[in-house]
C-alpha cells in the first residue's frame, strides 16, 4: 500500500460494527457452502456446521480476538472447500469413498462385519465396508441410473447384498446418489 500501512493494520480502520458485518458475511458464505454440499457427505458437513457454530459463538462472546477469529474461519472455509479433513486413510481416494466412510465409520452393521470377505487387507471394519460398497456400486450401476427407479433399485440391491439392512441401504443410497463419481 502506498501509505506504508500493512494489510494487517488496515483492519484497524474497521469499527466493531463493520467487523461484525464482515464476519457475518463470511459466516453466511461458509454456511451456504456447507448447506450446498451437505447432501454429498452429511456426517462431514454436520461436523463442519458444528465447528462454524462454535466459531460464531466465540466471536459473539468476544472470546477470541478478531484476527484469531479470521484465522479460524479461514481454516474452516478451507476444510469446507476441500471436502475432507485430510486425516483419512489413503485408500479413501475419491469423494464418494470419503463420504461413505464419514457416514459409516461410527456405525458398521454386524451383518456386514460377519460377511467381510478376504482380499481387502484392511483391519478397520469401516474402511473394508466402504471399499466393498464402492466396488458393489461401480460393478452394478447401469448407465443413466439417476432418476430411473428400476435402475436405482439395481444399485440398492447391490448395497443390500453388502449391508443386509433396508433402512441403512436407503440412507447410504442417498449418499451414493449425491456423488458425481457414481
Amino acid at each position: 500500500m502506498g501509505n506504508g500501512s500493512s494489510p494487517d493494520h488496515s483492519l484497524a480502520k474497521f469499527g466493531s460494527g463493520n467487523r461484525d458485518a464482515v464476519a457475518e458475511t463470511i459466516e453466511n458464505n461458509v454456511r451456504s457452502k456447507i448447506i450446498k454440499e451437505s447432501l454429498t457427505d452429511p456426517a462431514y458437513f454436520a461436523r463442519m456446521s458444528a465447528l462454524l457454530d462454535e466459531i460464531i459463538r466465540l466471536r459473539r462472546e468476544k472470546a477470541v480476538e478478531y484476527e484469531d477469529y479470521l484465522k479460524r474461519i479461514a481454516e474452516l472455509a478451507a476444510r469446507v472447500h476441500q471436502g475432507n479433513a485430510g486425516d483419512l486413510p489413503a485408500r479413501l481416494d475419491t469423494p464418494g469413498k470419503r463420504a461413505l466412510y464419514n457416514n459409516l465409520k461410527d456405525f458398521v452393521p454386524a451383518q456386514a462385519l460377519a460377511e467381510q470377505p478376504a482380499g481387502y487387507g484392511e483391519t478397520e471394519p469401516a474402511l473394508a465396508l466402504v471399499l466393498r460398497l464402492d466396488e458393489a456400486v461401480r460393478q452394478h450401476r447401469p448407465d443413466g441410473w439417476r432418476g430411473s427407479v428400476p435402475k436405482e433399485n439395481i444399485i440398492k440391491q447391490a448395497l443390500y447384498a453388502v449391508l443386509k439392512d433396508v433402512e441403512l441401504v436407503e440412507r447410504v443410497f442417498l449418499i451414493v446418489k449425491a456423488q458425481a463419481e457414481y
